[in-house]
């Protein structure tokens, strides 16, 4: 008889070390193959309404994704670059950040930069700098927000990279912060409680949240006129500290003539942000003559709004031919035409 419940509690001893071995090899897997367990984390911001902290490096799903000291996606920097060093700071939303599903290599700064250092010959440069601020759904006014806290870096030019549901984004807020899965402002003690609570158990929605967050979506007033207002801030701002404002815009997926092409509020809305440009003097970059120009456009796209990495080839391309005419050939110009150089 004692024989037999020692077999016993030694089955179950056995049963429990696999069982724990198991979850120990389960949660292994799930960080190192997948990045769960170490998020990315955000902070509230009175003004900006949040973004992302500073100093933190993980891989999601094999992608690496670094954030810098100033919460941009882009390795530490000076807070004044080199005289030798052409610096361009990139302005926008998760199109512009790349989100997880984007290695550090293949986000558009990081392709921009290695498409304009061949570029620099011949100028009064040696290396160029593309910095990357931008966080998940941020718009004109989270940006202008971001400029007014931390300047733009002494950048001879700032990309605002916007996408056509940016002409309509609300103000900044940080409702999502620690409230909405996709914007966490801790770990979670373990990947596998991320996994269950993101994908199996996600918690139950918090009424005051979702009425609060309904609210903020349902900003009354003249949006576009708002965020058209942020542009001009931002315009003035990057021209008071010596820089050159370039603005882009990519198009959504449905926006393209293959799919439909834009809906009459957005054409309106296009054309007072085309009338805006003109008025300004503001170089601008419209990217949907160039999406339309694709013959498969779904192909430019990992869903309706962001780019898949032909997306992101096409955008940095096309930057980089505008600011070589603007910035480099220029500045190439005017080196040789220097009796001193």
């Amino acid at each position: 008889m004692l024989q037999i419940e020692l077999s016993t509690v030694n089955i179950a001893g056995l049963l429990l070390a696999g069982l724990v071995g198991l979850i120990i090899l389960l949660e292994l897997g799930l960080r190192l193959l997948f990045g769960f367990g170490k998020p990315l984390i955000y902070l509230a911001d009175p003004d900006i309404g949040y973004l992302l902290a500073p100093n933190q490096q993980t891989r999601r799903f094999g992608n690496r994704i670094a954030i810098n000291q100033y919460s941009m996606r882009s390795p530490a920097i000076a807070p004044s670059a080199a005289p030798s060093t052409l610096r361009i700071l990139l302005l926008g939303d998760s199109v512009a950040n790349g989100g997880w599903w984007t290695d550090q290599t293949k986000i558009i700064s990081e392709i921009l930069q290695q498409r304009l250092q061949p570029g620099l010959q011949g100028t009064r440069w040696q290396q160029v700098e593309v910095l990357n601020a931008s966080a998940n759904s941020w718009g004109p006014r989270n940006e202008l927000a971001y400029l007014k806290r931390f300047g733009s870096f002494e950048a001879q030019v700032v990309v605002l990279l916007l996408n056509t549901d940016d002409l309509f984004a609300t103000a900044p807020s940080s409702l999502q912060v620690g409230n909405d899965i996709n914007y966490p402002d801790r770990k979670p003690p373990l990947a596998l409680a991320e996994v269950l609570g993101r994908y199996l158990f996600p918690p139950a929605p918090n009424p005051d949240f979702k009425a609060k967050f309904k609210a903020v979506q349902a900003e009354s007033g003249d949006r576009v006129g708002f965020n058209l207002t942020a542009i001009q801030q931002i315009h003035n701002l990057v021209q008071s500290q010596g820089g050159q404002l370039l603005l882009a815009m990519t198009p959504l997926l449905r926006e393209t003539t293959a799919k439909g092409g834009p809906r009459d509020y957005e054409q309106k809305a296009r054309q007072r942000f085309l009338d805006f440009t003109e008025r300004e003097q503001i170089i601008y970059v419209d990217f949907l003559p160039s999406f339309n120009a694709v013959t498969q456009p779904e192909t430019l796209y990992r869903d309706h709004i962001h780019l898949s990495p032909a997306g992101n080839q096409l955008v940095s391309a096309t930057m980089q031919r505008s600011l070589q005419q603007t910035i480099l050939d220029r500045s190439t110009s005017q080196t040789s035409s220097d009796p001193e150089s």
